[in-house]
Order: structure tokens, then sequence, then C-alpha cells
């Protein structure tokens, strides 16, 4: 089962996806570094300061490395939801945002851009749209430790076949931030 953790960068899911390393039942793929790595993009984006991922390399690198001796397969990265069929989205109010971005040094165009992303729920939509299942996380305010305990229910919870009441919990669309305005 290979499991997307998603969301706008700067939300969490590196920090989370680091705890999920130590568990035995859990391979963990960091998809970022990995496309930097192995070089799975199409292009630089200067002008952006990013690459642009060959999405379709990336795939059938992530099925190459999938290691069927672990139940679950976690992929990490703003782009997982292109790669997972369940994916859990992390998600954190744009003020937040705004303060951890800031914190990596990410130019204000940048800073810009993921704040929009996160307060348009870009990630969540095409997330809705491609995935079959989807869980939706507040990071705002909690800890790593919540999180990262939140995140480990889901899983116990798909492992055995029974998330319905996770997926209410955790529905798509129980995180908003429309009163969120751009200066």
């Amino acid at each position: 089962m290979i499991i997307g953790i998603t969301g706008t960068p700067g939300t969490g899911k590196t920090s989370i996806t680091k705890l999920l390393e130590d568990d035995p039942l859990c391979q963990v793929i960091h998809l970022n570094e990995l496309i930097k790595e192995e070089k799975l993009y199409s292009e630089v984006d200067v002008e952006r300061d990013c690459v642009v991922a060959d999405m379709d390399l990336v795939y059938d690198r992530v099925l190459e490395l999938q290691d069927k001796s672990y139940p679950v397969t976690i992929v990490d990265s703003h782009l997982s939801h292109h790669i997972a069929d369940i994916v859990i989205v992390l998600r954190t109010s744009p003020g937040k945002l705004k303060e951890r971005l800031e914190k990596r040094k990410y130019s204000v165009e940048k800073v810009r851009e993921n704040l929009e992303a996160e307060a348009l729920d870009i990630i969540l939509a095409e997330a809705v749209d491609w995935c079959e299942k989807v869980f939706e996380l507040d990071t705002t305010g909690g800890t790593v430790d919540r999180t990262f305990k939140d995140i480990g229910r889901i899983i116990k919870g798909l492992r055995r076949g029974d998330t319905e009441e996770l997926e209410q919990e955790f529905r798509p669309g129980s995180v908003e931030w429309s009163d969120y305005f751009f200066d």
C-alpha cells in the first residue's frame, strides 16, 4: 500500500515522515530528494527556484523502489498525490505557513505563491479529484507528536480496512482558510 503525505511546502510533511522512518512497518520515500538526486525532472525553473518533475519517470521509479516486504510505503512530497491513491493532506494556516517559509529563506514571490496555494486548497482539491481516499489534517496549532499520532491512527485504520470513523474525523474540506486575505 502506497500512502502519500502531501501538502503545501511548510505544512510538516518531512518532519512527520522522518518520524515514520523508525516504524518497522513503513518504508519512506522522500520524493523531492529522489527527484533531485536521480534527475527525474524535465527542466530547471530558475525563476521559481525549483525543478519541473517528470511525473511519469517519478511514478515508475517509486514503483521500482517500493519494497513489498513493508506493508506500507509512505511517499513524502507536495507531489505525492500524483503518485498515491491514498493521501493524507497536511494543512497549515497561511499566517503560520508564512512564518515557516520565511524562516526557510524562501523568496517573497515563492512565499506568496505557496500561501495562495494553501489558502485556495490547491493540493487538497487535486487530491480529492485524483485519489481514492483523502484525509485532511490541520497542523497549525498542533505538535509534531499530535500529527504523528493522527497519521499513525490513519495508517492503522487503512491496514485494518476500517477507516469509516477516520474518514469523518479527517474529511476533506474540514479545514479552510477562506477568511485569510492577501494584502
